[in-house]
């Protein structure tokens, strides 16, 4: 691990140097590129230096230990001693984690997609809750949510919606959302008071970039149409919705605002995120056949949380854990969730990695 480690604040230092390289500065690409990675280790070789410094400072001690006999001297060295040896275990933990490589999407912004599944009227209903969700949660860590495309449902909520968030990290926060969520409550339209229970899936796509995904004009059919409104005065009389099919893979994005303009980027977005996630879900499927971990697949189809209302409780089945605060989950406050989603795979990834002692 030491190996790794030095390798790692070797690296840092000669970042430090390209980073006041003139060649460097004048190069905005390369700027932000080891700008980026420069910010990426920094807090590994911070944690990594003072853990040398403070084993530094435990040799030093111990040999001042030996050169006196002054006993207020001696007490106050090994208090210090049995104090910075103390910080050791939790370093060493900590330096074993931040040397767990980094899912190179976790920066991201992520395009959300919430589709009403098995449950009718309420499920989309559901489907609402959950945008609302996701949308106070982000707006709590200062991300900015922008709906892409949405499809009402007559009686509340959303048969499907797709929005981005925009936020450094957005995709590490909320890529555990993938998956089937289950709601158990009481709907408003029921007169008898039974329990019903509906589905909504969740699809989070990093956004992509265009290094990482090659849409070809040639390979794009953009049509425009006119979108149907709520009726009155929001009549769209203008064919100004688009959609865009990708012909190699039949993927089509769509978005119906008011802009014709604004429509065609924020369906280029989707497309672009929707291609991207079907190159990353390919090579998800080779992977998981070599590896399951807990926190899941990825498989959309998978059941991943319910939400039982009458019991107060949210239960992610994925990691097993049960927390009794459905009532301020729903508001967005998803940390608690979210915080044991990352251990758990951390825990599997360092267990993968290499089990090493310090």
């Amino acid at each position: 691990m030491f190996d790794q480690l030095d390798i790692v604040e070797e690296r840092y230092e000669q970042l430090n140097e390209l980073l006041s390289d003139p060649d460097v500065v004048s190069d905005s690409d390369k700027l932000r590129e080891y700008s980026k990675e420069q910010s990426d280790l920094q807090k590994t070789v911070d944690v990594y230096r003072e853990y040398k410094q403070n084993k530094e400072d435990i040799g030093e001690m111990q040999e001042m230990l030996h050169e006196t006999s002054d006993k207020e001297e001696v007490e106050m060295l090994k208090s210090d001693i049995s104090e910075l040896k103390a910080t050791l275990p939790d370093l060493g933990e900590e330096l074993k984690f931040l040397l767990i490589p980094k899912d190179p999407n976790d920066d991201k912004n992520v395009v959300v997609e919430i589709r009403a599944a098995a449950g009718g009227d309420e499920a989309a209903i559901f489907a609402g809750d959950l945008y609302r969700m996701y949308s106070r949660y982000s707006e709590s860590l200062g991300y900015k949510t922008e709906v892409l495309e949405m499809n009402d449902s007559d009686h509340g909520g959303f048969k499907e919606i797709s929005f981005m968030i925009n936020g450094q990290g957005a995709y590490s926060k909320l890529k555990y959302e993938n998956g089937a969520h289950r709601v158990q409550r009481v709907p408003e339209t029921e007169s008898g008071g039974r329990i019903h229970t509906s589905t909504a899936t969740v699809a989070v796509l990093p956004e992509a970039e265009d290094v990482e995904v090659e849409i070809r004009n040639e390979d794009l059919k953009i049509e425009t149409y006119r979108s149907s409104g709520s009726g009155g005065q929001h009549v769209n009389t203008t064919d100004s919705a688009v959609r865009i099919t990708h012909l190699p893979t039949g993927i089509v994005a769509t978005s119906s605002e008011k802009s014709q303009i604004q429509n065609r980027e924020k369906a280029l977005k989707v497309l672009k995120a929707r291609v991207y996630d079907m190159k990353l879900q390919e090579e998800q499927e080779k992977y998981a056949s070599e590896r399951k971990s807990a926190v899941g697949t990825g498989d959309r189809s998978e059941r991943i949380r319910t939400y039982n209302y009458p019991q107060n409780r949210v239960t992610d089945h994925r990691i097993g854990l049960t927390i009794q605060k459905l009532d301020q989950i729903i508001e967005g406050k998803l940390d608690e969730i979210v915080d044991a989603l990352t251990m758990s795979e951390q825990t599997e990834k360092l267990k993968e990695l290499n089990n090493v002692e310090l």
